[in-house]
């Protein structure tokens, strides 16, 4: 087994990820503090062909050298858009037709494993900053609650980490389906 170079993996330059179909996936940041979170976000959502994220309120936008840091360009590749405030981007998507979920612990919420995402319709997730979560207002105008199973003793993951669980399982979801 031999370590494969970075020459060799033949990823696609930033204009050819422009041009290449992207799953019907946006990502929603409700006030992410971090930038290295921020960073992370980018580089899950290019790697994982995700239409588009949406920085809300508080969270930082590209050019942030320490977005850059974890981005490591990604934050070039993946479209975005601001928005001062959450609802104002849930209200816009919803006008859009998405279909909208909060990744938070809520009554009724759905289990990651459980949730299949509306076929042929598009669909967006929001996360929460790293302490407060989703805010409420944003919630109420959510069609789902999604929840990651947990079995330890802290009641949640750094926001990065699950970006990666939740974006890794709707793109195999969504790419099977599609």
């Amino acid at each position: 087994m031999r370590k494969i170079r970075n020459s060799e993996l033949k990823r696609l330059s930033i204009e050819e990820y422009k041009s290449t179909k992207k799953i019907p996936l946006v990502v929603v940041l409700d006030n992410i503090r971090s930038c290295n979170n921020i960073g992370s976000f980018f580089r899950t959502s290019d790697a994982l062909l995700v239409e588009k994220i949406l920085l809300c309120g508080i969270t930082a936008t590209p050019p942030n050298k320490e977005i850059h840091k974890t981005a490591l360009d990604a934050e070039r590749s993946v479209d975005w858009e601001y928005f001062k405030e959450t609802v104002d981007a849930v209200n816009t998507l919803k006008k859009q037709g998405y279909k909208i979920a909060a990744i938070e612990q809520v009554e009724n919420s759905i289990q990651l494993p459980d949730f299949q995402p509306p076929k042929h319709e598009k669909f967006a997730v929001v996360f929460g900053n790293e302490v407060k979560g989703v805010q409420q207002p944003v919630i109420d105008l959510c069609d789902h609650g999604i929840e990651i199973p947990q079995y330890g003793t802290k009641h949640s993951f750094n926001v990065s980490v699950c970006a990666g669980i939740v974006l890794w399982d709707l793109f195999i979801k969504m790419k099977l389906k599609r």
